[in-house]
């Protein structure tokens, strides 16, 4: 297959997975404020290009209402069409979760699965930017509890590209979390038109003593601290879940149960995350294969600050896994 470039940015291989979905299918449409290119492709620039090569009929731009922008979404998707509509930081959509979580969830299960519901609902947050407590939020939680939809991050532009087309093509509502700082993130282009399972987690690297699940921007700081820990001959087995919910409870059992020991990581804040599921059906499936306690590293519970003293304070780090994983290790 053509692959799009030998390096691309994030903000590309996105852009470049919407506009290949767009060509194969006319039904799929882009819906959010300011995605069209009169008002710049969108705050970052994502979907900049697209209502210039494909009309205005397909890529519009939105009174600001999220609960507008998602409702039409969903309307567009019981019509058969397979919209993607953008949230502009993930914060905003607690305005419309009226429409994601009793609306977009639910609608399949309360019509006896006659009615699907293949709506992309993009939304970008991380903290980092002093953006402060009302933009930076990390929500998967919010909507890996509710039942009915898919949520789906990505740790490289190769897994951007490949998981939103996934998403575009999934017959249910899934919700694509993109990070404002992994925007600018270069890699290795992925073949046009690729796609990457849902459901399924990524081994990134291989290892036997401790095994770190995470994903987006921390698989990046997970595989910083195991090369710090292969020269110590300590070697981790890093899991990129990709698909939060649903998780792959399959691959990550068998990864633990190979190691004996297991920490999560992740930005969001620690108190009754992803971290904690995970955590709960591990220590349940594999109490008699741990040899240390999970461990989790997570933000503390507290919004997110502006001030960037406090905001570095608040963020995880590659000294916070490191300390978790040196626990796990005693």
């Amino acid at each position: 297959m053509e692959s799009l470039n030998t390096q691309i940015t994030t903000v590309e291989a996105i852009n470049s997975a919407l506009a290949d979905a767009m060509t194969i299918e006319d039904g799929i449409i882009l819906l959010g404020e300011d995605v069209a290119d009169p008002e710049e492709g969108g705050v970052a620039g994502v979907t900049r290009g697209l209502s210039t090569r494909f009309g205005d009929s397909r890529v519009r731009s939105t009174p600001i209402s999220e609960q507008a922008i998602v409702g039409a979404g969903i309307g567009a998707a019981m019509a058969g069409m397979r919209p993607v509509v953008e949230i502009m930081m993930m914060n905003f959509a607690t305005v419309a979760m009226d429409m994601i979580v009793n609306h977009a969830a639910k609608l399949r299960f309360m019509s006896g699965g006659q009615t699907q519901v293949p709506l992309t609902i993009r939304m970008a947050t991380g903290a980092g930017l002093s953006t402060a407590g009302q933009h930076a939020d990390y929500l998967e939680a919010w909507f890996a509890h509710t039942a009915g939809i898919k949520v789906v991050t990505y740790s490289s532009p190769a897994e951007a590209y490949g998981l939103l087309q996934s998403c575009i093509f999934d017959n249910d509502p899934c919700i694509f979390i993109e990070n404002f700082i992994a925007y600018a993130q270069k890699g290795a282009a992925p073949e046009k038109n690729s796609r990457i399972p849902l459901g399924k987690a990524n081994i990134v690297r291989a290892g036997k003593h401790v095994t770190v699940v995470c994903y987006g921007p921390q698989v990046g700081v997970a595989l910083a601290v195991a090369e710090k820990f292969s020269a110590e001959g300590i070697e981790l087995e890093v899991v990129d879940l990709r698909t939060i919910s649903p998780w792959d409870k399959a691959t990550v059992l068998e990864s633990v149960k190979r190691t004996g020991r297991l920490v999560i990581n992740h930005e969001a804040v620690k108190a009754f995350g992803v971290g904690a599921e995970i955590a709960a059906v591990v220590q349940q499936e594999l109490w008699g294969d741990l040899v240390a306690p999970v461990r989790r590293v997570g933000a503390p519970s507290c919004p997110v600050p502006y001030s960037r003293p406090l905001e570095l304070a608040f963020m995880t780090s590659e000294a916070d896994l490191e300390n978790e994983i040196r626990l796990a290790l005693k």
